[in-house]
């Protein structure tokens, strides 16, 4: 074993040294083709010193270069002196090379040929030279060394160290110009204020995060670790020289180029060296390639990203975990200013590919397929978890999950040599298990996750295809749910949709070997008969039942019938069905949830006399809705989304759910005066039962003993958020969790979306935006968007005022509700019905279909049109 540990490290040492003596040929080759040998009379027809040579500019000289190394072509002697004989260009023989190499560059550059051999750059040096060069007027010896050194990944890797022994001057040369990364947020809110792209709308949001990234640093010490403060990323590159270095050079053209054709040439070598020598392992700083070359701030230019951005980013995805983690948490201490340009970049670079993709004439591809999209995709993902490190974290607070429920078919797929999803475990990204976060404990990002998603490739991905990579070959194909903040909610919503459907042939598959294996006949579906005045009793034993015997049911298609009603549910009698069941439950008069008047939202009773079962339900008919993919009309605060996917509720919950007691809480916390003497409270908090009763609770033990203080007030607002938004409502959310995750527990749900995205999945938009909705109508049975009661129909539905639309939309699809992506994503149907008639228009909620008889005036389509959706109610009503 060692003999061949030997061989191939000697294997190895002879590949780098056989690259390096062909990089050094190339260059000579180079040089010869653009300076030439200095000789007059020259014959050589490939030295620019020849008589009749046609000059060539540094990109076709750089090919002819590469060519000529391989036709192994003539050198002239000057040239040909830094290398060994040019027989010989193939083996790995250098003697004398370093001072011939001396020699050739005191021809090449003889501005500078009093310096001694530059093998790294520091800040002082590139000033050095390039005060030269400004004297000389002539720049080209600072080009050629800024060429040679950024092509080169060794010469790179020793470059703008911030060793003190290496650069014992730097401090004294520039006191006052090394800055510290913005770490803290007064210093970010700095950078936040001079970033001048962003509009008034980002400057009013940002406000308000602001305002309550204050009230949480307020909390800080009272909730424990509720932010994760990471210390600085050490690295051995000076960053701010680095920066220094690119705003002194970067305003010169030639520089840039020098800039760009390094970088090209720059990452064939560093992807061979990530792939092959793990040089990384070797030498962790192998990472200040990367962390110099992201600092050029022209990287988002047209010549970068056609030419050496595709590159540098396939370089980058081939990092090893650990400096892919290590390469985060440094640009997470960068200012917002910094990070948006990076993710800029790489959002540049998948829109331009992605647009080439489609204008191309070979566009069938898949963009899966495209290396360039697929590697900018995953750089972005960096910066995305820099964005969510940065940000105001809250890495505790987690709710406990309970484990999830098996049922007896594991034993008939075992025997079929088959295994459920949910034994592999929930899909966790290696890099932020290596990171320890979660996009949920992020709750304000240095920049709007929205930001982050690329509109122009979620218009060419096809999501059917990429969600078999993501299901079935994530090991070989590369599937965009891997970077689910790229993805809108629409894309996301449809790759849920695929799992959900493919899930339910699943459960009809395994229904139909139950038969054949036990003999017996089974359902293939779920279905549920409901009496229309018993809606909640009928529903609730039922899936009652299904939930103890096998939850497993539940993942199969709904189907509801209402006794004594004729129709077959093709997705109406659902929506209908939710909707019932909903009303029923949220009725205050029940008392299952309270209602606040001023935000419109419910929140759980704490004394609510139903038992858990009641609350199991409601979260079924969430998980249901969404498996089914129905729209429904409930109204949670965030928090509630937030404690399904993950989180407890905290103070800052407080602001939507419970808005009157977090301003009480704030006060409380901002109190200059003395808040024991002024404010009187104790750790004992009263509340009002549900006939009206005061009842106390002691937020610590002989809490009615212990005073409020300025010491102490944190404590006390931490405990009575987790006792107003966790304790008091304990019993009732387990069982509406145990409920939801009963059959969402084997989805993408929580790798896929945020809580937000959740909620917008359930609940729909309520923006409506009827325009979208009239240019995506189709129409049958003789009508067509050009016939006069189509005019008139829609003339009469836009003057409608946005309770009719409401109204409207319910008669016509179930809800009131715009679907994900909004209503230009539902197609309505519109269908003639018949001449004029005094009929009602009627309506199928199955397949979104309107039957609109040909009235004869616009008048009496308003007058029908208006009386069919206020009055509607039940199946089949004419």
């Amino acid at each position: 074993m060692c003999f061949l540990n030997n061989i191939v490290s000697s294997m190895c040492d002879l590949l780098v040294m056989k690259r390096a003596a062909a990089k050094h040929l190339i260059e000579r080759y180079f040089c010869q083709l653009t300076e030439g040998c200095g000789n007059g009379a020259c014959t050589n027809e490939l030295c620019a010193s020849c008589l009749g040579f046609q000059p060539l500019d540094h990109n076709a000289a750089a090919i002819r270069a590469l060519e000529l190394y391989k036709m192994n072509a003539k050198l002239c002697g000057r040239h040909s002196a830094a290398f060994p004989d040019n027989s010989k260009s193939n083996g790995c023989s250098c003697i004398h090379f370093r001072e011939n190499q001396m020699a050739a560059h005191a021809f090449i550059f003889p501005v500078i040929s009093l310096c001694p051999e530059v093998h790294y750059l520091t800040e002082e040096k590139v000033y050095e030279i390039l005060s030269i060069c400004e004297g000389k007027k002539d720049y080209s010896p600072l080009i050629r060394v800024i060429g040679r050194i950024f092509s080169n990944a060794d010469g790179l890797v020793q470059s703008f160290r911030k060793d003190k022994e290496q650069h014992p001057n730097t401090k004294e040369q520039h006191p006052n110009t090394k800055e510290q990364h913005p770490n803290t947020k007064e210093q970010r809110k700095t950078h936040q204020a001079n970033d001048e792209d962003k509009d008034e709308d980002d400057k009013e949001r940002t406000t308000a995060m602001e305002q309550e990234s204050e009230a949480s640093a307020s909390m800080e010490g009272a909730t424990g670790s509720t932010e994760n403060r990471l210390g600085p990323v050490e690295v051995s590159v000076d960053i701010e020289a680095v920066r220094r270095v690119y705003d002194r050079l970067l305003s010169n053209e030639k520089m840039e180029s020098a800039f760009l054709n390094a970088l090209v040439y720059l990452t064939p070598n560093v992807e061979l060296d990530l792939t092959y020598l793990d040089v990384y392992d070797t030498n962790p700083d192998y990472l200040n390639i990367f962390i110099i070359v992201m600092e050029n701030s022209s990287l988002h230019s047209p010549e970068y990203l056609e030419m050496a951005m595709p590159l540098f980013c396939k370089c980058m995805s081939k990092l090893p975990l650990p400096a892919l983690a290590k390469l985060t948490r440094l640009w997470s201490q960068y200012s917002v200013e910094h990070i948006r340009r990076m993710m800029e970049t790489f959002q540049q670079l998948i829109t331009y590919t992605v647009t080439l993709h489609s204008l191309s004439d070979f566009n069938d591809s898949l963009v899966n397929d495209d290396e360039c999209v697929v590697a900018a995709a995953k750089c972005l993902k960096l910066v995305f978890y820099a964005n969510v490190l940065g940000g105001d974290l809250d890495t505790g607070h987690n709710e406990e999950e309970e484990p999830a429920s098996e049922s007896s078919e594991l034993t008939l797929q075992e025997l079929l040599g088959e295994e459920r999803s949910n034994k592999k475990g929930p899909r966790v990204d290696p890099l932020e298990k290596e990171l320890g976060v979660r996009t949920l404990d992020c709750r304000r990002p240095l920049i709007p996750f929205e930001e982050f998603v690329n509109e122009p490739l979620n218009d060419v991905l096809e999501m059917d295809k990429d969600f078999t990579f993501f299901k079935v070959d994530s090991e070989s194909k590369f599937s965009f749910q891997s970077c689910p903040f790229i993805l809108n909610a629409c894309t996301k919503s449809l790759g849920l949709y695929y799992d959900n459907r493919i899930s339910m042939y699943s459960e009809r598959r395994i229904t139909a070997l139950y038969s054949l294996v036990q003999g017996q006949q089974l359902n293939p579906y779920l279905r549920l008969k409901v009496r229309r005045d018993h809606i909640i009793d009928d529903a609730l034993v039922r899936l009652e039942m299904i939930a103890m015997e096998n939850p497993a049911d539940l993942r199969k298609q709904l189907f509801v019938e209402f006794e004594g009603e004729q129709g077959v549910d093709e997705g109406g009698v659902s929506k209908e069905f939710f909707q019932l069941v909903l009303e029923e439950m949220f009725n205050p008069d029940i008392g299952m949830f309270t209602y606040d008047e001023s935000t419109k939202l419910f929140w759980y009773n704490p004394s609510s006399l139903e038992n858990e079962a009641q609350f199991t339900l409601i979260g079924i008919i969430l998980g249901l809705a969404i498996y089914n993919n129905c729209i429904l009309d409930v109204h949670f605060p965030m928090v509630v989304y937030r404690k399904l996917m993950g989180k407890k509720g905290t103070y800052l919950d407080l602001t939507d759910s419970h808005p009157v007691l977090y301003q009480s809480l704030r006060e409380l916390l901002e109190y200059e005066g003395d808040v024991e003497e002024d404010m009187m409270i104790t750790f004992q908090i009263s509340q009002t039962d549900l006939f009206g009763d005061p009842i106390t609770y002691d937020l610590k033990e002989n809490g009615d003993k212990i005073p409020v203080n300025a010491d102490n007030r944190k404590e006390f607002v931490s405990l009575y958020s987790d006792y107003i938004l966790n304790k008091s409502v304990e019993r009732q959310f387990k069982a509406f969790r145990r409920g939801f995750q009963m059959v969402t527990n084997e989805s993408p749900l929580k790798c896929l979306f945020r809580p937000e995205e959740v909620e917008l999945l359930i609940c729909g938009s309520r923006n409506l935006d009827f325009q979208a909705l009239e240019e995506t109508t189709e129409y049958d049975g003789g009508y067509s968007k050009d016939c006069r009661i189509i005019k008139d129909f829609w003339e009469t539905v836009h003057s409608f005022g946005e309770e009719d639309k409401r109204l409207f939309l319910q008669f016509t699809t179930g809800t009131d509700r715009a679907p994900v992506g909004g209503l230009g994503k539902l197609k309505m149907i519109i269908a003639k019905n018949g001449p004029d008639t005094d009929r009602l228009p009627t309506s199928h909620t199955c397949f979104n279909a309107l039957l609109l008889p040909e009235y004869d005036s616009k008048e009496k389509l308003k007058e029908r049109l208006l009386k069919a959706i206020t009055y509607a109610k039940g199946f089949g009503m004419l």
